[in-house]
């Protein structure tokens, strides 16, 4: 799989089969659309590619929106590998490409860059300046720059779109087994461990704190985890919000990976979230939280 910093790409690339959007989280109505992509691909004898913006538009257009993402570039990547895609473009999506109109994104980036050749989309999908291009823009200029636009049925769960947005509301309610259904697997976050305040070492956890960054925050609470380290999978839980107890200030997810005790600072790590436990909670004292931690680690075990 071939990846492409902006809509500048080979030749040998061109005329192929195009899938346009966001495509945050890869979840299974978005895997619907690249395996319908693919199979056009496949039949046409042509490359199967998909188009797709960073940052995320939303968070371009609105900067109060930092917490959104599902995923990052380099899990999104791994997570598209699996879909047989033959190349992927990461446009930046800045001041200059916002201002482009949806005439010119027509013209200048699927005819005359990219030239693809069918172009899979959503029914809602919006480009272009002030999000003036829509579907019947795309059907519109067919004839006359060569393509043909596919508009792809969505894929509905119990009467409803399944959608990125649908899970980010699914986790911020703590409903984790069915965003990690509608994910079709685990979510996911990946950090660099920091160093914190280390009281979880003097109460006899230690933990990993990792800054959410970009990620969008799930409910508060405890979670039963899986830490990959090295490419070493070790259970654990972990805790996301702003511990209480202490009266923490920052935002954090900490995790207590059962079986290790050194200290990984400065060490990427992939926390895997298998099971929302309880939500976060202030306690009396240190005892009482200790007690809690046990109970929480027999129910992660």
């Amino acid at each position: 799989m071939k990846i492409f910093k902006n809509t500048s790409i080979s030749k040998s690339f061109k005329n192929s089969v195009l899938a346009i959007g966001n495509f945050d989280g890869v979840h299974i109505g978005h895997k619907k659309v690249l395996r319908e992509a693919y199979k056009k691909a496949k039949k046409t004898k042509r490359k199967f590619g998909l188009l797709t913006f960073e940052p995320v538009p939303a968070m371009f257009f609105n900067k109060k929106i930092i917490n959104h993402r599902l995923d990052l570039r380099s899990q999104k990547i791994l997570n598209l590998k699996k879909e047989k895609l033959d190349f992927i473009i990461f446009q930046n999506f800045n001041k200059k490409f916002s201002k482009l109109s949806y005439q010119d994104f027509i013209y200048k980036v699927l005819h005359k860059k990219i030239s693809c050749k069918f172009l899979y989309v959503s029914k809602n999908f919006k480009f272009g300046r002030k999000r003036k291009g829509d579907v019947s823009k795309l059907k519109k200029y067919e004839k006359k720059h060569f393509y043909k636009t596919i508009v792809t049925t969505p894929l509905t769960k119990k009467k409803k779109t399944v959608s990125s947005t649908i899970i980010r509301k699914l986790l911020k309610r703590g409903k984790l087994r069915k965003a990690n259904y509608l994910l079709d697997r685990n979510w996911e976050v990946i950090g660099k461990v920091i160093k914190g305040s280390q009281r979880g070492r003097k109460i006899g956890f230690p933990t990993c704190n990792i800054l959410m960054k970009k990620y969008v925050i799930p409910k508060f609470g405890v979670y039963a985890v899986k830490v990959k380290i090295n490419r070493v999978l070790k259970r654990g839980i972990a805790n996301v919000g702003y511990r209480p107890t202490f009266n923490g200030k920052k935002l954090l997810l900490e995790v207590n990976i059962f079986g290790i005790k050194k200290n990984l600072y400065n060490k990427v790590i992939n926390v895997v979230f298998n099971k929302f436990i309880r939500p976060e909670k202030k306690f009396k004292n240190l005892i009482e939280l200790k007690n809690q931690i046990k109970k929480d680690i027999k129910l992660a075990k």
